[in-house]
């Protein structure tokens, strides 16, 4: 059982990656810090500029403090629910855990209660930390890209916005891992202590325990991918029918009262909920790997390095992401705007051939030669090239869903003309042609997480499946940075036009936006893909934490019947988010006529009044946090209700209903919002000079361009596709981990009620 390195060499990588990561996004964000915030118009008399960089702080200011007023409401609520859950969760595991580590003295006090409490509130406190920091470098640095834009050339203002993604991408992984890391060492000093039953060296206790890391993180995303989703969403389609549908006028004009609620919602919404989803996304596959390899002996006698091998994978990505980083703003800058999708594509690739070969070094470095895996279908005897594999074929099969989900949703290939095409004929062709697309774009996807899955399975098992996991989420770094790129110059974009900066500045922020938009949909295929990984392997972890051995008869009753009911939950769980979408987008829309009709000053081409911003952000703030209970509720809800009345096999259907079911809805809902977006972009970019081009002259006979009646059956499908692309699509893939992080957590509690069969004693017997 030999291994190259150990423990201290562990520590060592672990602490100088992350150490590294935190160093280079803070690098960044000091660079980001050079831009003033003052106009640079060309030509622009002195006393016109002066206006200008009036403006400029002004909206800043206001995005600033509607992002800041709505977080901390939003996690005054979660903190409320912390507290809660943080107890129930405490006495909930008391109760399932074993009898030898209750101490005597203290009959009440259960140890694994509270350390997986700690973990739990560690888990939460990184989420919300992560989501705050994301937002508020966004916040920072997308009037400073608009800033950039003025500017000769693309360079300036593409780099500004990717080095705010980079900040959080780059934080926010070494900040995660760390915690993570710091957190295990301490429990190690708890659970490897010889103070015989009370302690009694479990490590498989200590993983369990830990678990409560990657539920504290999920649960925090779900709340914020829901409320910040609902807000973002619920400005979005009220200022976007009532301005460009009803009143022809531009997006982000300053005359339209939704405007800066919509700009705020990018950041709390696709920021902050984004990066606390792909923390939990981490944190519940990290967690999954780990209680799998506390289960298999072989890993544990290795040494501590051959055990938290999934962390130095994640580490070792940190340094991969930022060599690949230098590609897109020393080596080959972006010095068109061709070169902009090129430019983010290749962070993708490039990290992923880097990572290929890392991946194997660490697995020869830390693993034995030679080890036998504790499975569900068989017991392999694994080999560093098996593991390495797993982890390469989750890399790889990332790169491949992010491709494809570009083809999908950009502008450039054919899907997405052909939605735009498609407007020319009406809203109704438009909404046909996206809804067709979305369900196409499932199945390469589908096939790819199928394969990675068959092959991880068959070299390790379940073990092989949750490094998969871990692959794909290796790169996370630059996932999140082209990922928070696209709202950074949304926002850019938006400040520009209630600026009034010249008409090239819009130009530019949305040629930057439109990349932006499929690095956000590359962005969700990524998490979803993952998250459909994650869930498996916490699958895995929920079976082997409970010993059976022989894994899930899909067709005993009990696991059947709640099978059908996990694959409704996510119809349910996304009928609930659209509806709120829906009905505070009719609240929206209400208070925007509203402030015209009594004012109707507020439509002259130069208006004097300025519209009341702050009702029109109070309207997604309160809409958000009402609505984001009900969903929140179902999905915890769920597991726990089916394990506590019905028992384990109940939850396992509950599982493999929700994965299935809810990582098809997830990509088809996200590829269409997103092919419906841009093609609402490509008919606003139309240009009469395409008539030149014989392969554009479709678009230049009959697009018409921005104010055409084609125009407005775009922004109709754009409308419809906010919701699926920004709100419930993105949260179907937190309801897939939530679900299973849930069932790993509480899996001794379910257990402990009449020995797994729940309080109605009803199915099989455990194994």
């Amino acid at each position: 059982m030999t291994v190259m390195f150990g423990e201290m060499e562990a520590h060592i990588f672990v602490a100088a990656c992350c150490g590294i990561g935190i160093i280079f996004g803070i690098t960044q964000f000091l660079i980001i810090q050079q831009v003033d915030i003052k106009s640079e118009g060309k030509g622009e008399a002195a006393s016109l500029q002066e206006d200008k960089t009036k403006k400029l702080n002004e909206i800043y200011n206001l995005i600033t403090e509607g992002a800041i007023a709505f977080l901390n409401k939003e996690y005054s609520i979660v903190g409320l629910f912390m507290t809660i859950f943080t107890v129930a969760l405490y006495f909930m595991i008391a109760l399932g855990a074993e009898e030898k580590i209750y101490t005597p003295e203290y009959p009440y006090l259960s140890p694994s209660g509270m350390f997986t409490a700690i973990a739990f509130v560690l888990g939460a406190v990184t989420s919300i930390l992560s989501g705050y920091i994301g937002m508020r470098v966004a916040v920072y640095s997308n009037v400073r890209t608009t800033i950039s834009a003025q500017k000769a050339g693309w360079s300036d203002c593409f780099n500004v916005a990717f080095r705010a993604g980079g900040v959080m991408g780059f934080v926010l992984c070494s900040l995660g891992i760390a915690v993570l890391y710091i957190a295990l060492l301490c429990y190690k000093l708890y659970f490897n202590s010889p103070n015989g039953e009370v302690k009694g060296y479990s490590w498989e206790l200590m993983m369990d325990c830990i678990s409560g890391y990657g539920l504290g993180g999920s649960s925090i995303a779900l709340f914020g991918r829901v409320g910040g989703g609902i807000y973002t969403k619920a400005a979005d389609v009220g200022a976007d029918l009532v301005g460009k549908v009803v009143h022809n006028i531009p997006e982000d004009d300053p005359r339209n009262p939704a405007t800066i609620a919509d700009n705020v919602g990018d950041n709390v919404g696709d920021v902050a909920g984004m990066g606390a989803d792909l923390f939990g996304s981490f944190a519940e596959s990290t967690c999954a790997t780990l209680v799998i390899a506390a289960a298999t002996p072989a890993l544990v006698n290795a040494g501590w390095g051959a055990v938290v091998f999934p962390l130095l994978v994640s580490s070792s990505g940190i340094i991969v992401c930022l060599v690949t980083s230098f590609f897109a703003t020393h080596i080959w800058k972006v010095e068109k705007e061709a070169d902009v999708e090129l430019t983010l594509k290749l962070q993708l690739i490039i990290t992923t051939l880097l990572m290929v070969p890392a991946v194997f070094g660490l697995g020869y470095a830390f693993l034995p030669e030679e080890f036998q895996i504790v499975g569900v279908a068989a017991n392999p005897i694994a080999h560093p090239t098996d593991a390495a594999v797993c982890v390469s074929c989750g890399v790889v099969g990332g790169l491949i869903i992010g491709l494809i989900t570009e083809y999908y949703t950009s502008n450039t290939f054919n899907p997405v003309k052909e939605v735009a095409k498609a407007c020319i004929s009406g809203a109704a062709t438009n909404v046909i042609y996206g809804l067709a697309l979305g369900y196409l774009s499932v199945i390469i996807p589908v096939f790819v997480l199928a394969a990675a899955i068959y092959t991880s399975f068959r070299l390790c098992d379940l073990y092989g499946v949750a490094l998969t996991a871990v692959g794909m989420l290796s790169t996370l770094a630059t996932g999140l940075t082209i990922d928070a790129y696209g709202p950074v110059c949304d926002n850019a974009g938006g400040i520009a036009e209630m600026c009034e900066l010249e008409h090239y500045v819009r130009e530019k922020t949305d040629s930057l936006d439109a990349a932006g938009n499929t690095t956000a949909a590359i962005g969700k295929g990524f998490a979803i893909g993952s998250a459909a990984l994650v869930s498996l392997a916490l699958y895995g972890a929920f079976v082997t934490r409970l010993g059976l051995s022989n894994g899930v008869n899909i067709l005993e009753p009990m696991t059947f019947a709640f099978l059908l009911i996990g694959a409704m939950l996510p119809y349910w769980f996304s009928a609930l988010t659209m509806k709120a979408v829906g009905v505070a987008a009719y609240e929206m829309v209400a208070e925007i006529e509203e402030q015209f009709k009594q004012n109707p000053r507020l439509l002259d081409a130069n208006p004097v009044d300025r519209p009341n911003y702050t009702r029109c952000i109070e309207i997604s703030t309160a809409s958000s946090l009402k609505y984001m209970i009900a969903p929140g509720a179902l999905v915890m809800l769920s597991p726990l209700v089916a394990g506590t009345l019905f028992g384990v096999y109940a939850v396992c259907g509950i599982l493999t209903g929700g994965l299935v079911s809810g990582v098809q809805m997830a990509v088809s809902m996200s590829n269409t919002g997103g092919a419906w977006d841009n093609a609402k972009k490509l008919v606003e970019k139309w240009d009469p000079k395409w008539g030149e081009d014989s392969n554009n002259y479709f678009f230049q006979k009959d697009l018409k361009g921005k104010g055409s009646d084609v125009h407005k059956a775009s922004v109709i499908g754009d409308t419809i596709g906010d919701p699926l692309k920004d709100t419930s699509g993105p949260s179907l893939n937190i309801l897939m981990k939530l679900m299973a992080i849930m069932s790993l957590v509480f899996a001794a509690y379910f257990k402990a009620l009449n020995e797994g069969r729940g309080v109605f004693n009803m199915g099989m017997d455990l194994n």
